[in-house]
């Protein structure tokens, strides 16, 4: 069992809890089997959570890859329950038992395909289609490449890598984003994060965005919850006529499904209804239409097919949240997303926005706005050893060991805080 912190480049993108650090952490996992095969997998970084990993060692060698019922338990009685507190209130997940169990269980099913030489989504139930639809991501932002760059920009960036440079904290700089990401990678929906700033300006770039790329491009807006009930009511009505979706405009089960009565279109979470002990009151409640999954959050691809006919017995969809992931994460997501009954709504992905990966070939190509379902036994990829150990002393170099983007943001505006609740 291997356990490498890694830092990736990563631009100053904005949203409700400050601004993204110049590198992004990431944790990759390595087990390997007596017989030297070798199953990765990757999580969000996090030195807390990367400590709960080495605890679990002694749980985990020894084990067998496919007994993942077994081993489930045995972390789930040395970690304990988690609640829904334990999430923390920022935009990203702070949980860590579910972080370890979905490391452990991507690597055992990389394991599993390479043993049986079928790829993941076989072991998912088999491909509904060949290839995963994703959402063009879009971020208000400071200008700067992130890395050792900073907020300074390479002159000789072009295409996409000089466009993710670029400020855009208006309707015209977010437009001219959303331009350069789908003549890139041919994006057929966008998504844009908002809670940065004032709701105006927010809306009118949604509005901007509508007239830029017409009605047949589907839209959504996510306000990262930090919309007061009234504020969440006022915008969501004049956004109403050009959503797809509305996600998280506003904080809780509670407010969501108040909101949710007075719309006329859906509301989708990844921030009120994140664990299977939000299920019951959701439903009571009728908080959400969309549960935006995500397989390092939910507790692995096993849990996500669990969630899957959940969605489906009690009339929700189900689409996937993104984080600033490398390509063993997309590579998974994307088994996950093919092996989905359902996929209304392409799912989302940061991916577009880190320069840089961890494995051989570089980057999963993104063609028409769509990932194909990696063909190789397991996950499909495999870690490109150079760049593994690049990244990771990238990580030793900057100094970070975990996300907090409040304190990002205190470099650029001294004193600002983040407010679960702010317009």
């Amino acid at each position: 069992m291997v356990i490498t912190p890694i830092a990736i480049k990563d631009p100053p993108l904005l949203n409700a809890a400050g601004v993204h650090a110049p590198y992004a952490l990431r944790t990759i996992l390595e087990l390997v089997t007596e017989s030297g095969i070798v199953g990765i997998s990757e999580i969000p970084g996090n030195v807390q959570t990367n400590e709960a990993l080495e605890s679990a060692r002694s749980m985990v060698l020894g084990m067998d890859p496919f007994h993942l019922n077994a081993l489930q338990n045995r972390l789930a009685a040395y970690f304990g329950d988690e609640t829904a507190a334990s999430r923390g209130d920022t935009p990203w997940d702070q949980r860590k038992l579910v972080h370890v169990f979905s490391a452990l269980e991507v690597a055992c099913l990389d394991i599993q395909g390479k043993m049986l030489d079928r790829p993941v989504v076989d072991l998912l139930g088999g491909k509904m289609r060949d290839s995963v639809p994703y959402a063009a991501y879009l971020f208000f932002k400071y200008e700067g490449a992130g890395g050792v760059l900073g907020t300074g920009q390479d002159p000789a960036a072009m295409g996409w890598a000089a466009a993710r440079q670029k400020e855009a904290v208006d309707p015209e700089g977010i437009v001219a984003q959303a331009k350069a990401m789908c003549a890139e990678f041919g994006f057929q929906s966008i998504k844009l994060k908002g809670g940065a700033f004032e709701p105006r300006l927010e809306t009118d770039s949604m509005f901007a965005l509508y007239e830029a790329f017409g009605k047949d491009i589907p839209l959504r807006f996510d306000p990262n919850a930090i919309w007061k009930p009234e504020t969440g009511l006022q915008f969501g009505k004049e956004l109403e006529p050009i959503l797809e979706y509305l996600e998280d405009p506003v904080r809780g089960q509670q407010n969501m499904a108040d909101l949710r009565k007075k719309l006329g279109i859906p509301l989708a979470t990844n921030m009120c209804t994140t664990s299977f002990g939000d299920i019951p009151s959701s439903i009571r409640l009728g908080s959400e239409d969309i549960i935006l999954s995500d397989h390092h959050f939910w507790g692995g691809l096993r849990s996500s097919m669990e969630l899957a006919k959940m969605c489906r017995t009690f009339g929700r969809d189900l689409s996937m949240h993104s984080n600033s992931h490398l390509g063993i994460s997309m590579a998974a997501m994307t088994h996950l997303g093919a092996a989905l009954p359902e996929m209304p709504y392409a799912l989302d992905t940061h991916y577009p926005w880190q320069s840089e990966d961890v494995i051989l070939g570089g980057k999963l190509p993104i063609v028409d706005g769509a990932v194909a379902v990696p063909s190789g036994p397991g996950l499909g990829v495999e870690l490109d050893r150079s760049m593994l150990a690049k990244l990771h002393a990238d990580y030793l170099a900057c100094g970070l060991t975990k996300r907090d983007d409040e304190a990002e943001m205190q470099k650029y505006h001294p004193g600002w805080k983040f407010e679960t609740i702010r317009w």
